[in-house]
């Protein structure tokens, strides 16, 4: 654990305020869950919760049928990192943050089709110079959970709305484990 030497008192409703600098370090947003977890050493831990990040085998195994379906390298992300990815080396995207270009899009509720959006590129993940082809968010009980994402492919055609209706249906499927 990491000292921040921010001190806060609890108030009579048992509220604490995180303070604005480590909510915009970590993207907590008004609304977020959050878990809460305790240590044997009396220390109270706060992490955000991703209800896509428990789903994170079973949206593996979809990324990964959905990669060899549409031939197209796949992403599963949260609001915040990539939890799944099939088609491109795991250790490049796995548990890396997305890109503020993704974070708008998920949370304007619009997909988005390079196909459709001539000239725009949209990088979905911090550090890596891959754009997307095809991006769905998934929204479980009218909140926005995460994305589906298709990589662009290195060579070959562009994904169409064949690919674009795959994408839709698992980011539909992936609400409905959410909600079920």
């Amino acid at each position: 654990m990491k000292a921040t030497g921010i001190v806060r008192r609890i108030d009579d409703l048992g509220r604490i305020v995180i303070p604005k600098e480590i909510r915009r370090t970590l993207r907590i947003r008004e609304g977020d869950p959050l878990e809460i977890f305790t240590d044997a050493q009396g220390g109270v831990i706060f992490r955000k919760y991703s209800p896509v990040g428990e789903l994170s085998p079973f949206a593996a195994q979809y990324a990964e049928v959905l990669s060899r379906t549409a031939n197209l390298p796949t992403l599963v992300c949260d609001r915040d990192h990539v939890v799944a990815a099939a088609g491109v080396p795991r250790r490049e995207y796995l548990e890396r943050r997305v890109s503020p270009e993704l974070e708008d899009c998920m949370q304007q509720r619009r997909g988005f089709t390079s196909a459709r959006s001539a000239g725009t590129r949209l990088f979905p993940v911090e550090g890596v110079g891959r754009a997307a082809a095809i991006v769905c968010p998934i929204i479980a009980e009218s909140d926005v959970t995460g994305a589906v994402v298709a990589l662009a492919p290195e060579s070959g055609p562009v994904p169409g709305e064949t690919e674009e209706k795959l994408l839709r249906v698992a980011a539909g499927f992936l609400a409905s484990q959410l909600e079920g």
